[in-house]
């Protein structure tokens, strides 16, 4: 059984807060059985319990610690947000066809505070940056005519402006909200599912098992653990958090200096969001934008995945056997009680079964995602309490009562978790969606394609620069798939209409680098969390994570002018290319991480480590196989006869490759 113990709660707000979740939890899996509303019905009454859970598991520390103007505001949010989503259900088919493009003043004034509630609710969870980010969309389409040249537009008046985010039921109610209502949202509960029967503490324990049969295994343990609950928790920043909380000081115990574990964890936390299958709730929306399988989603992310992770693994074993001195690894010393390698499989055995569950109903008998997440999480409750009282029945133990009572507090907790997590992103998504519709119904996307173009003069290698950079200006540090989300709708058509590009290309191209923002200075935010966690230098921070990441910065490139990698699907072109990629990446990690050449001059090493951080990445990112492939032999070429120690400059260290 696992090691974690269910709380139960202790106050009439805990109480509402857990009645609450686990209601919403049952309306939505009604809803994926039965499909009883249209799907964008569905998405209003979404939203708006998804604000009323948020204000709910708020309210209790506003009240306690709080100003009072937060309490006033977060009262107001939660009113006037029953308010627009119960007149906005019950008036749903009138608004949507009849009276589309206009309403009565009452309709105005409901809208309008309900627009209040979800910029400040934006505020209060995302900070003022993003905040101006809505606020600058909204006068956008507000002052479109006193924008100069291109940017000018015809402008929106107030009572258009409100149309469109809510009472047209699109905008903060858009397609965006939907697929987070009809598909997000059931990966989440999954994932709460998972954390409380005690997932999670399987992961850490696996990976620290792993750990005390390599050198540098506690910080791959980090690694591991941080890459698979990120995949699923959708933030990289709240994964630094999370899981930087244990890991962090356990590295740092192990002899790692506190800049570079906070630097492998925000890598590590923001790796998990490129992890399929869940890629951060980004899978689900890329399908959805491209119109085809998600399984053609999961499998075009599979081999960027891996090349990502090994490089990583590589780089963080070189970074650890620099710093590390001699380290016995205990497990016991850090979780709370040793299990046994028969108790391990019977969890494992608890938690693969709902795994190969989706795997089979989205991969081969190609159910629809809502259908597949349903099961899934039914096979999920199932297995979760149905496991524990088998092995208890069968070593005949007592303690019925008290197992049960645990597994119904963990199922809560699952429940509980899975809002928590859930409800800021549904928050974000929803004024992303607001951002984007204006943004489209102004034609922004074709104003920076045609800046693409002008800007480039056509040429294609200038214009992934740029649109590098506004990617990862546009990622802002926000969750996965609000990130991924403004890219894909605002750089992606600019790629595939104005360069040719294949469109999962060019979206995994603008997913990547959206994510990069996390680690990218002087955004960073990822790192921002890990630092704190670690307390450690921002900056010297960011230098570590930036040494272990570097081949990130690469692979997007990668993307477009070897897009086999991503749009082959299992072939032996894509495996190759994926190969000679993966040869690049660890190219750039050693050009970066290992210590390089017998030179005596300082001068001459960072000579050689340009020159090969240009081998790797060349081998990489360039066009032409037969130029790709010499590349990629020169670097490994190298990285094979350094490591044995012909070029190694620094006495005593002869045995790095350990």
């Amino acid at each position: 059984m696992s090691t974690h113990r269910p709380t139960f709660p202790d106050s009439l707000p805990d109480v509402a807060y857990t009645l609450f979740a686990v209601l919403f939890w049952v309306f939505v899996i009604v809803f994926a059985y039965t499909l009883f509303l249209p799907r964008r019905q569905f998405g209003v009454v979404f939203l708006g319990a998804m604000i009323c859970l948020y204000v709910l598991s708020e309210l209790r520390t506003a009240v306690e610690d709080g100003p009072t103007y937060d309490v006033a505001l977060l009262i107001f949010s939660a009113v006037s947000t029953v308010a627009a989503t119960v007149y906005v259900t019950y008036q749903f088919e009138l608004l949507i066809t009849v009276r589309s493009g206009y309403a009565y003043t009452h309709e105005y004034a409901i809208a309008a505070a309900f627009v209040v509630s979800v910029l400040y609710l934006t505020y209060r969870e995302f900070g003022v940056s993003f905040l101006m980010v809505v606020l600058a969309a909204i006068g956008y389409g507000y002052l479109g005519p006193y924008f100069p040249g291109l940017l000018a537009h015809g402008g929106y008046t107030t009572t258009r402006l409100l149309n469109m985010l809510v009472l047209d039921v699109r905008g903060f109610y858009g397609e965006l909200n939907e697929i987070v209502a009809a598909w997000v949202a059931l990966f989440l509960l999954l994932a709460g599912q998972l954390k409380a029967y005690g997932a999670f503490d399987l992961i850490l324990r696996l990976a620290f098992r792993a750990g005390t049969y390599l050198r540098s295994g506690v910080a791959q343990s980090a690694v591991v653990a941080s890459t698979i609950i990120g995949s699923v928790n959708g933030s990289a920043a709240a994964n630094a958090a999370m899981t930087g909380s244990f890991t962090i000081p356990l590295m740092k115990k192990s002899g790692l200096r506190s800049e570079t574990a906070g630097g492998i964890e925000s890598v590590a936390s923001s790796g998990g969001q490129l992890l399929p299958p869940v890629m951060g709730a980004a899978a689900f929306v890329m399908a959805s934008l491209l119109g085809i399988q998600y399984v053609d989603v999961l499998v075009a992310g599979l081999f960027p995945a891996v090349i990502f992770l090994a490089s990583v693994a590589v780089a963080v074993h070189y970074t650890c056997i620099l710093q590390m001195d001699s380290f016995e690894f205990d497990v016991s010393n850090h979780l709370d009680e040793e299990r046994t390698t028969g108790e391990l499989l019977t969890e494992g055995v608890r938690f693969a079964i709902p795994f190969v569950t989706l795997i089979y109903f989205l991969g081969i008998a190609q159910w629809t995602i809502t259908s597949a997440a349903l099961v899934t999480c039914v096979i999920m409750f199932g297995t979760g309490i149905g496991v524990p009282l088998l092995r208890n029945a069968y070593t005949g133990e007592s303690g019925w009562s008290a197992l049960l009572w645990q597994l119904g507090g963990e199922t809560v907790d699952g429940a509980r978790y899975g809002v928590t997590t859930l409800a800021p992103i549904a928050i974000i998504v929803a004024s992303i969606n607001g951002v984007v519709d204006i943004f489209v119904s102004t034609g922004v996307p074709g104003l920076i394609s045609l800046a693409l173009i002008d800007l480039s003069g056509g040429v294609m290698a200038v214009a992934i620069l740029l649109a590098f950079a506004v990617c990862i200006l546009l990622g802002l540090g926000m969750p996965t798939v609000a990130a991924y989300t403004i890219v894909a709708l605002l750089i992606a058509p600019s790629l595939t209409t104005d360069f040719l590009l294949p469109d999962l290309a060019a979206h995994y191209f603008v997913f990547y680098t959206a994510i990069l923002s996390g680690l990218t200075p002087p955004i960073a935010v990822s790192v921002v969390v890990a630092a704190g966690v670690a307390q450690s230098n921002f900056w010297y921070t960011c230098k570590e994570a930036l040494k272990i990441a570097a081949p990130l910065y690469a692979l997007p490139v990668a993307f477009i002018y070897n897009p086999e990698i991503v749009t082959g699907g299992i072939t032996v072109a894509t495996l190759v290319s994926s190969l000679v990629a993966l040869g690049g990446a660890i190219t750039i990690v050693h050009s970066l991480n290992y210590p390089i050449l017998a030179a005596k001059s300082r001068g001459l090493q960072y000579l050689a480590r340009a020159v090969l951080l240009t081998v790797g990445f060349l081998a990489m990112a360039y066009p032409m196989g037969p130029v790709r492939l010499a590349f990629f032999v020169a670097g490994v070429a190298f990285i094979a006869v350094h490591v044995n120690g012909a070029f190694d400059a620094i006495p005593g260290r002869s045995s790095l490759s350990r």
